[in-house]
């Protein structure tokens, strides 16, 4: 199982590292540049040793004839040696190489004078080895003038780099303390802001755990952060969600217990009653088989209840054209209609839903029964789809007697039938559910129309003539708008 990432020592490393990495080659340029302005300052140094020798020189005689020479006391040196941690070494040469006066072994400078160099002088500064050590070179070309003569001499000063060495070390140890101070301050910045910041997550994560079993109560955390905002909305949606399909399941099992015990109580004493001969077999098997199909149509009426809420609560839904769903509906049922001879008619348009196929046939099946089931033998039944702006409606018209407004009140509640002999009420209350499920709305309304007998020519609001029966449904936002139309 992979192990879950933890939120704080994401945000930590996200924000650490890059600093840390900031720290680090912030430190190595700081170093650099101390190791640079330590070398200018010594440089000087070195310069200025190369000027103080160029100071004791004579010379005799004028360009190849010219005689340098100079007597140098160690002494002179030692004002710019440091704490005896570095040591010098020198050489005065002519031009020609010649040694003059210093150390012979000393590396003769082989280089070239800088185009631009940093001081107002004939100076060139390297590195080079010495004896085993690595040293710090300036080489002066300095012209000696006299009374008596003119020439140039080339002056080398070396220097041992142990105090630049200790000096850099010296800024590194103390750059480095700095910025780790720097980075234990910002490590403690962070952990408190993210202690911070995470706090109404562990505070949601606690009373979550704290809750009873089965609350689904929606999480109120108003100070939450924006970020959390939509978790928090997606989570208490899924609460709601789930809320609502327990609270359905629990009806179910309620209604679904209390509804069937009748049926069954019913059957069992039709059984008790044919096995003590109290009626004839054939008249209790008929009762029996009544009793079953009964009971057999309303648990099937309540699994479709039930699977309008779980078809609710899946998300793959397709666009489907109503109008086919309801031809292939109204083909099934067509034996009902020819039964009570009923002057059918349909038309329909293309209509395309996001929808279930089950939910659209359920929902046309239902209440082409119903209409089938109250239209006098011989009446008249309708059939009307067609495109209403953004909907789809349908439209229903039967012959029969209407309703009455005691019963319009409870119709689309379940088990609300308006014959319970005849139905199980669940018919309607599947048509609200698949409906809302839809985002549609659904209504029945008494059709009025003339009593010729009484008054003749005159339109009554007494006389009931029928039931309109009327659904709509949103369209789908990419249906095809070339729409044709059927009439049967």
């Amino acid at each position: 199982m992979k192990r879950a990432t933890s939120l704080r020592r994401t945000l930590l490393i996200g924000i650490l590292a890059p600093i840390c990495l900031f720290v680090a080659v912030d430190t190595f340029f700081l170093y650099r540049q101390a190791l640079s302005a330590i070398n200018t300052a010594y440089d000087r140094t070195l310069l200025a040793s190369a000027k103080s020798i160029g100071e004791l020189l004579k010379v005799e005689g004028v360009g190849e004839q010219a005689q340098i020479s100079t007597t140098i006391p160690y002494a002179a040196l030692e004002a710019f040696e440091a704490d005896n941690r570095s040591r010098m070494f020198y050489r005065v040469s002519s031009t020609r190489g010649k040694l003059i006066d210093g150390f012979e072994d000393l590396p003769l400078w082989q280089g070239t004078l800088p185009d631009k160099g940093p001081y107002a002088a004939l100076v060139d500064f390297y590195d080079s080895q010495f004896r085993g050590d690595a040293i710090r070179m300036a080489v002066l070309l300095q012209p000696v003038a006299s009374e008596n003569g003119l020439g140039m001499a080339i002056i080398q000063v070396g220097e041992t780099l142990e105090l630049r060495q200790v000096l850099a070390r010296q800024i590194l140890v103390e750059t480095l303390w700095r910025q780790a101070l720097l980075i234990f301050v910002l490590a403690a910045m962070v952990i408190w802001v993210v202690q911070r910041a995470t706090r109404p997550v562990r505070r949601m994560s606690l009373e979550l755990q704290a809750r009873p079993v089965g609350d689904l109560s929606p999480i109120a955390a108003t100070d939450a952060p924006r970020e959390l905002q939509p978790l928090i909305v997606g989570t208490n949606d899924v609460m709601a969600r789930l809320n609502s399909l327990l609270k359905h399941q629990k009806r179910f099992i309620r209604d679904t217990s209390h509804q069937l015990r009748t049926p069954l109580a019913v059957l069992k004493t039709q059984v008790q009653s044919a096995l003590r001969g109290d009626v004839a077999p054939l008249v209790a098997l008929q009762e029996i088989k009544h009793t079953v199909e009964r009971a057999t149509y309303l648990a099937n009426q309540m699994l479709a209840l039930s699977k309008v809420e779980q078809l609710r609560q899946q998300a793959d839904a397709t666009v489907l054209n109503w109008a086919s769903s309801l031809r292939d509906v109204t083909l099934d049922i067509s034996p009902l209609i020819a039964e009570k001879n009923l002057d059918f008619e349909i038309h329909t348009e293309n209509t395309h839903i996001l929808a279930h196929d089950w939910m659209l046939r359920e929902l046309s099946r239902n209440l082409l029964h119903n209409a089938i089931k109250y239209s006098p033998v011989g009446g008249a039944l309708s059939v009307r789809l067609e495109v209403q702006g953004l909907f789809a409606q349908l439209t229903i018209r039967d012959s029969g007697q209407g309703i009455s407004a005691e019963l319009q009140e409870r119709l689309f509640q379940p088990f609300s039938a308006g014959d319970i002999r005849t139905g199980s009420g669940l018919g309607l209350a599947i048509c609200l559910e698949v409906v809302k499920a839809l985002k549609g709305s659904i209504a029945l309304t008494n059709r009025h129309g003339r009593d010729d007998s009484q008054h003749p020519g005159k339109l009554t609001t007494g006389k009931v003539i029928g039931l309109d029966t009327v659904v709509r449904l949103p369209l789908e936002d990419h249906r095809s708008r070339a729409s044709g139309a059927n009439t049967s």
